[in-house]
């Protein structure tokens, strides 16, 4: 993808900006045209990254673009925040892990759900995930 269409960022700071981050998410993928089990796919990624970045980032922020090429429309989602970062990425992205009690769906169940995956992170050096989503009709939005 070469063409940024629309980017938005969003800070992740405390709990009701995981619902302004899925907001946005959604927005944008409705927009693009995105359908409905692509719609929930995204912001159910997007929450989860949002969750994580603020409960273990401390905070950070969350961008989402919308971006063309050649016919094909995608949303990037890149999370970042400045926390402790991941010691140990295997074993963080192992379903059910969870270093906070959690259910342990959020990196793994991200990873699933989205066409890309990327994770950043070293210990002491935060971390940023980026997820893109592909709408499977050409030339939407």
């Amino acid at each position: 993808m070469t063409g940024v269409v629309t980017e938005h960022e969003v800070a992740v700071r405390e709990e009701v900006d995981i619902v302004h981050v899925r907001q946005a998410a959604r927005d944008v993928a409705v927009s693009a045209g995105f359908s409905l089990v692509e719609q929930t796919k995204l912001v159910t990624a997007a929450s989860e990254l949002a969750r994580n970045t603020l409960k273990h980032g401390g905070g950070g922020t969350a961008r989402i673009a919308l971006e063309k090429d050649a016919g094909r429309t995608a949303l990037r989602l890149v999370f970042r925040d400045e926390g402790p970062g991941i010691a140990d990425t295997e074993q963080a992205l192992t379903d059910g892990y969870s270093s906070a009690g959690g259910l342990g769906l959020g990196l793994s169940g991200a990873r699933r759900l989205a066409d890309e995956f990327d994770l950043r992170t070293g210990d002491g050096q935060g971390t940023t995930v980026t997820v893109v989503f592909r709408t499977s009709r050409p030339g939407s939005g």
